[in-house]
């Protein structure tokens, strides 16, 4: 790793509507005592948010972090089918997913609305998540100038200097989701130096080697290992493959190096 600043590999599945309360309690039992510990790698699971309450109290002596998949950007209200930051925090969770590209392609979100969750989470003690989907070839030849990532600057509209830190960018381009074919790991460097040359310039350069970058997109135990070596690249977002509780220890033992 080539940055100055240890920043702790980060290791989450995404399992978004899948898995049944049978399934979410057979795959808790079998990584539970089997991830590394958290100061080593973390690792999350984004789940639905009728299993959150029982996976935290599953994962209490684990350092599995459960992760929200989604949240609203109001505390309270007449928001029918949505889900309270204030809520996710007393029951508990630490992480929210803010921003998938399933989320902006389905459900209309926008980078306005993602702003809304990314401050409404922050205001209550969560972690926001960012998804990023954006086409980074756009930027290339702004490589060692100023780039300001569009995605990653709208979502980041008034956080603060101290807000900063507790944020993770998560970098999934659009073709690689789902479709088998990762990007390649010098691609995934790419955008993940964009995105930390955007928070250099958002912020300061100290300031951006303390974010971790997540790549997200086809990553299974077979690609994962290049594509964590890269400087700028802290762990991955996983979908499908996570939904194996073997492949997901795997994938976090890859992060262990």
């Amino acid at each position: 790793m080539s940055q100055s600043f240890h920043r702790v590999p980060f290791v989450l599945a995404n399992w978004k509507i899948n898995k049944l309360q049978g399934e979410v309690k057979d795959f808790i039992e079998k990584v539970n005592d089997k991830v590394p510990a958290a100061d080593v790698v973390e690792t999350g699971i984004a789940a639905q948010d009728i299993f959150l309450a029982d996976m935290i109290r599953e994962t209490a002596q684990s350092p599995v972090q459960v992760v929200a998949e989604n949240v609203h950007w109001e505390d309270s209200g007449a928001f029918t089918g949505e889900t309270s930051p204030r809520a996710l925090a007393d029951i508990g969770v630490n992480y929210v997913l803010i921003g998938h590209f399933e989320r902006r392609k389905f459900f209309n979100e926008t980078d306005s609305t993602v702003n809304l969750k990314v401050t409404a989470a922050l205001r209550n003690g969560l972690k926001p998540i960012i998804d990023i989907d954006e086409d980074m070839s756009a930027y290339a030849q702004f490589m060692d100038a100023e780039p300001a990532v569009a995605q990653v600057a709208a979502a980041l509209a008034g956080v603060s200097v101290d807000q900063i830190r507790n944020i993770t960018i998560a970098y999934e381009p659009t073709w690689a989701i789902g479709s088998g074919e990762a990007a390649s790991a010098e691609q995934a460097q790419k955008a993940a130096h964009l995105i930390r040359q955007t928070l250099a310039h958002l912020y300061s350069p100290s300031i951006s080697e303390k974010v971790r970058i997540l790549y997200g997109g086809s990553v299974n135990p077979d690609n994962a290992s290049e594509i964590m070596s890269q400087p700028d690249i802290d762990g991955v977002l996983v979908g499908k493959a996570a939904l194996d509780p073997d492949q997901f220890l795997k994938l976090a033992q890859i992060a262990k190096g």
